[in-house]
């Protein structure tokens, strides 16, 4: 349930995906019973986040310029260590040009990266990545923030400012593991997401609208966040469930939008919600069923990783939610 996107089509990757989605979804579903683990990642030193000013418009920069201070020297231990992929990832965060709100690059490493000018922006969209996103594979994560700010770039009316916040702002499960079928990771992670929502309020103010934007896994953090939270609208996309029996289960004001990819092998996950083991196994009702509740869009025959494709229906539709544009939603 990885969020890393992939901008091409080929025909054969297609048809050899549709055999493979059945098997997928019952290796995933099935890591719950014979959980497999991956080879464990050797720790790279990085220092302690930066010792950052509350967030306001007028701190904004000073925390830029420490998160990049923080990720420079990273980076040097990172190389210390004979981590070169590493080395890289952090050298790139630590750029000028780079604007990142939060950074920890211990163990599979934390980041908020933002794209655009958020103080004074007026539509906001916040990535919330699936499993299998760290800093080793953040640079797929952040092709996709990309990509949809040069979709609200080119799409939003005149005089309108957006920004997109990738964030990364939580360990994702591993893809084969026994923790990507279960609201653990999410039930962490909400409070962090709440946390950023807060933050984006304290520097861009109360007017700017804020739309969530949830892949995959990333989706069941939304559902576990959603309660009460000051955003307008959720848009969950490759989702497996929210761990909500319905979207009016979420308790939220914001509009809940839901989209699958005719090619996404999620759809073959099972929908059940059950205790075992001391824990609750699996998301419940598919949220773009009539029973979850939710505005189903469009997002036409692409494949998991394949939302925020550029020229794809989906990257459209999900920038005009972005943008507020309701109406212009297409449906299928």
């Amino acid at each position: 349930m990885g969020s890393a996107p992939q901008y091409h089509h080929d025909g054969g990757r297609r048809r050899a995906g549709r055999w493979r989605r059945a098997a997928l979804a019952a290796l995933v579903t099935g890591a719950v019973v014979f959980p497999l683990s991956a080879a464990v990642r050797p720790q790279t030193p990085a220092p302690a986040p930066a010792s950052l000013a509350p967030l306001r418009a007028s701190t904004l920069d000073r925390v830029y310029a420490a998160n990049r201070a923080n990720a420079a020297e990273a980076a040097r231990m990172a190389a210390a260590h004979h981590d070169r992929d590493r080395a890289a990832t952090d050298r790139r965060l630590a750029s000028p040009e780079r604007h990142v709100l939060r950074f920890d690059g211990r163990g599979p490493g934390l980041v908020t990266e933002v794209l655009g000018d958020l103080a004074r922006a007026d539509r906001i969209a916040v990535l919330v990545p699936g499993s299998d996103t760290s800093l080793d594979t953040y640079g797929r994560f952040r092709a996709t923030a990309v990509a949809l700010h040069r979709q609200l770039t080119g799409q939003a009316p005149a005089g309108t400012r957006t920004a997109v916040v990738a964030w990364l702002g939580y360990e994702t499960p591993g893809t084969v593991s026994t923790t990507v079928t279960t609201t653990g990771r999410a039930e962490q992670a909400a409070p962090r997401l709440r946390a950023l929502v807060a933050d984006l309020r304290a520097v861009a103010g109360p007017g700017p609208r804020i739309a969530l934007l949830c892949h995959s896994y990333g989706s069941v953090v939304c559902g576990r966040s959603a309660a009460g939270l000051a955003v307008d609208d959720i848009a969950l996309v490759g989702s497996p469930g929210t761990g909500a029996d319905s979207a009016a289960g979420l308790r939220t004001r914001a509009r809940v939008w839901a989209a699958r990819g005719a090619d996404d092998w999620v759809e073959h996950v099972p929908h059940v919600s059950a205790d075992l083991f001391g824990t609750t196994a699996g998301f419940g009702t598919d949220p773009v069923s009539a029973a979850f509740g939710a505005r189903v869009f469009a997002a036409g025959d692409v494949g998991h990783s394949e939302y925020f494709s550029p020229g794809s229906t989906s990257l459209t539709n999900l920038a005009r939610i972005v943008l507020g544009e309701t109406e212009a939603v297409t449906h299928d």
